[in-house]
């Protein structure tokens, strides 16, 4: 019989799926990155997912956000995810928490579940880089988003070890803070090796 993950099925088979679908995934920062990973992974059968962020849907987010519509400005970003994933897959179990990741609040996220991956798509570097040392402590997987900002060519992107980047600002500054810690690599991220452009200055903000 036909579902929403048959042409999964047809990839990775029944098994396939059922893995997939023991799985908690925790995605930190619902917006331009998070929002587009929350969905892809519900589409892959993914059976719980917990959703990080206290902002609210600005104007400014409907150019990049998957959520961000002019009629759902103002509302919680988690919120409206949670919503968007329950269509996608009623039976993935989401939780949203309308929090902020930091060194007061995240024991509340490891303590209290039982997570297979972190995928961090915040931008807050004290925060990343504090999660990265604490995944890499408990054993837990994580993916981390680097700098995307004033960057236009998607085919630029690629996924590497945190030690091999470069041409990516806030990769450089995450690598010197790791290596304070004692970590010079084993983090995957995603970034894009294309050198920012120069913001227009006769654009208001």
């Amino acid at each position: 019989m036909k579902h929403q993950f048959s042409r999964n099925e047809l990839a990775i088979g029944q098994q396939g799926l059922d893995l997939l679908k023991q799985q908690t995934v925790v995605i930190l920062g619902v917006g331009g990155v998070g929002s587009f990973a929350a969905e892809a992974l519900a589409r892959t059968n993914i059976g719980h997912i917990i959703l990080i962020d206290k902002d609210d849907v600005d104007i400014t987010n409907v150019n990049r956000q998957l959520h961000a519509l002019t009629t759902t400005v103002g509302q919680s970003k988690v919120s409206l995810m949670e919503e968007r994933i329950k269509l996608i897959n009623p039976d993935c179990k989401v939780t949203p928490l309308h929090m902020f990741y930091t060194e007061e609040t995240y024991e509340e996220i490891f303590d209290n579940y039982d997570i297979d991956y972190f995928v961090d798509a915040s931008d807050t570097i004290m925060y990343k880089v504090h999660l990265m040392k604490e995944c890499l402590d408990r054993g837990i997987k994580v993916i981390s988003s680097m700098g995307a900002a004033n960057k236009t060519d998607p085919t630029r992107f690629t996924i590497s070890d945190i030690s091999k980047t470069h041409t990516d600002p806030m990769a450089k500054i995450i690598r010197q803070k790791l290596k304070k810690l004692g970590i010079r690599k084993g983090i995957p991220v995603v970034f894009s090796d294309e050198s920012p452009i120069v913001i227009r200055e006769d654009v208001k903000d």
